[in-house]
């Protein structure tokens, strides 16, 4: 494979400085005018549950910053891939493009804009980046629904009761 010079790895007029300072433009502007919210990452050794949901397995939280697309429209939602007809269920978020292990399965706690009210967990459900010197990852984050409903609930277990009853011996 062919390795490229250092000096020749991007374009004459951008350097790796100034994709690192695009970087730093990007959390400047979520400072400024971003929402702030939890970010929960999985851990390394990540488990996955019969349903494909992850188990309890996320790192301590970090709060961090993103720009927050609430209602996206359809061409927004048509370019970026996403199924444009149930723009309902997704949301979009920009977070810094730095965000240490961002990846699908990731929850995010966004404040709520009622006062006093909990904020709403999401799942990242799938992510986009452009390839060009990206300063942001764009998440399409889903509702996450807790489940109040105990684990050892969830398994039958087999019995030999008969439910019908035979009645050829009661006739007499």
């Amino acid at each position: 494979m062919i390795q490229l010079p250092e000096n020749q790895k991007f374009g004459s007029l951008i350097h790796e400085k100034d994709i690192k300072l695009f970087r730093k433009y990007f959390e400047e502007m979520i400072k400024l005018h971003g929402v702030q919210l939890v970010y929960y990452r999985p851990k390394p050794g990540k488990h996955y549950t019969t349903w494909g949901e992850l188990e309890e397995n996320f790192e301590e939280p970090i709060i961090t910053g993103c720009l927050f697309n609430d209602h996206p429209d359809q061409y927004t939602m048509k370019k970026l891939g996403w199924n444009a007809e149930q723009q309902i269920e997704a949301s979009l978020i920009d977070v810094p493009y730095d965000l240490c292990d961002i990846q699908s399965g990731a929850l995010f706690v966004i404040p709520s804009g009622i006062d006093n009210a909990p904020g709403r967990l999401f799942r990242v459900d799938k992510m986009k980046v452009g390839i060009m010197y990206p300063a942001s990852i764009t998440c399409y984050c889903v509702p996450e629904y807790e489940d109040t409903l105990p684990n050892d609930t969830l398994y039958f277990k087999q019995n030999d009761f008969k439910l019908l009853h035979d009645d050829e011996d009661d006739e007499d």
